[in-house]
């Protein structure tokens, strides 16, 4: 077997079942709920097995008997066992009884929601310091205190890593394969979501290449506010028999479920006069690889020359908009073990716009701009300081995530962090 790589979730799990009966870890196909799982788990119920499925119908109590903790894998394909669960955990309440794990939300939904019994926690792909590609030095929770520490740290990481980094994904069953291969495997990772997942979830694609182009469209809208009419036209540019607004919504709603948008909400201010602030979210993938596959990216079409320190940028809209997403999957990985949440800002006319807002449960907020860039402007920083401007001490700490190689403050506060030394 390969080695396991520590998450930051396995933190988070362990907190969890230390204190409740029940946990299900939500998350896309092989972004490694099973393998996290499993490691805490001392009876496995594998319920991708009709076997396994027609057991625990025959004998509900045997939930009842086995050893804790008990993991339920891929529960979506026997709904029922959710329920069987719950009221197990009626029965008793001891922590760290059951663990369930899930590629997708099932399309018959179990009678109760499990609230108060089951708690949800999102897995999602690797972020860069999971994957060991650098030993972070700047804490992001140490950000998000508030305290404005100073920060420090080199990084040997360059332009040219953090686009290897993209299009390799956080898969950890795809990352570690050689380029040809690894291509492969997300081919396939994509068509199997057109010709198996969305049967799965009982919607039959009648027009697979609709889909195909309409997911495309999506990835080329990576880290944007475009709106589902201007991602359906241009996915259907030139066709005079457009698919309705319902169908496409049907899609955006099946991938949902699959656990693979994951896109960032607005932000809107509860505690200051930022009145002008739009609603619309900022669309993301799970993980930028898959946005790079749809629109068959790879290294060498995003950057001349490869080598460190000498890349020319080939398309740098589209990488800015697949590093920011490698950054926002970076973010919302330390947030949730963090307790936070990650929204965007954007004004209504657009005059001043923030990549992410991190809200603490006390509604301050940590601001992050992205910026693919080795260096730092006041430019860069204009819409920071706005937002200090206007909320004050409801800002806990601004930075720059770039791909520098250096951390530090500027004199006006703002934290500068190359992205790689970045950590929980």
């Amino acid at each position: 077997m390969d080695e396991y790589l520590e998450r930051v979730v396995d933190a988070e799990l362990d907190e969890l079942l230390a204190g409740l009966p029940a946990v299900t870890l939500d998350g896309p196909k092989g972004v490694g709920k099973t393998a996290t799982a499993a490691r805490r788990a001392r009876t496995v119920y594998a319920l991708d097995d009709p076997a396994r499925r027609l057991l625990l119908d025959a004998e509900p109590d045997r939930l009842d008997r086995a050893e804790p903790p008990v993991l339920l894998d891929e529960w979506q394909l026997h709904p029922q066992v959710w329920d069987q669960v719950r009221r197990s955990v009626d029965r008793d309440v001891t922590p760290g009884r059951f663990l369930l794990t899930g590629s997708a939300s099932p399309v018959n939904a179990p009678t109760h929601s499990g609230a108060g019994r089951i708690v949800r926690l999102r897995m999602r792909p690797m972020s860069l310091s999971e994957r060991g590609v650098e030993s972070p030095t700047v804490s992001f929770r140490s950000l998000l205190t508030g305290r404005r520490e100073a920060v420090q740290g080199t990084t040997n990481m360059h332009l040219t890593d953090y686009t290897e980094e993209i299009v390799r994904s956080g898969f950890p069953g795809i990352r570690q394969l050689t380029d040809r291969p690894r291509r492969a495997q997300l081919a396939g990772y994509l068509d199997r979501i057109v010709e198996r997942d969305f049967p799965e979830q009982g919607y039959l694609v009648r027009r697979p290449a609709t889909l195909r182009a309409w997911l495309a469209a999506y990835a080329a809208a990576t880290a944007t506010t475009a709106s589902y009419n201007a991602i359906l036209d241009a996915a259907t540019a030139g066709d005079v028999d457009k698919p309705a607004k319902t169908t496409t919504m049907a899609y955006r709603d099946v991938l949902s479920q699959l656990w693979l948008l994951d896109p960032v909400e607005a932000w809107l201010p509860t505690r200051n006069r930022l009145s002008r602030a739009a609603s619309s979210p900022k669309h993301h993938l799970a993980d930028p690889a898959l946005a790079a596959a749809l629109l068959g990216v790879g290294v060498t079409a995003l950057l001349d020359n490869a080598v460190k320190g000498h890349q020319r940028i080939r398309d740098g809209v589209l990488l800015g908009q697949l590093f920011e997403s490698l950054v926002t999957l970076d973010v919302r990985v330390y947030a949730q073990a963090a307790e936070a949440v990650v929204r965007h800002l954007r004004t209504r006319n657009g005059d001043h716009e923030v990549d992410l807002i991190v809200e603490r449960a006390d509604h301050r907020v940590l601001a992050i701009e992205v910026k693919l860039a080795p260096y730092v402007t006041d430019d860069d920083v204009k819409h920071l300081l706005w937002l200090r401007s206007e909320i004050g001490e409801d800002l806990v700490d601004a930075v720059v995530i770039c791909t520098g190689t250096d951390a530090y403050r500027r004199q006006d506060g703002i934290a500068v962090v190359p992205a790689a030394l970045l950590g929980p």
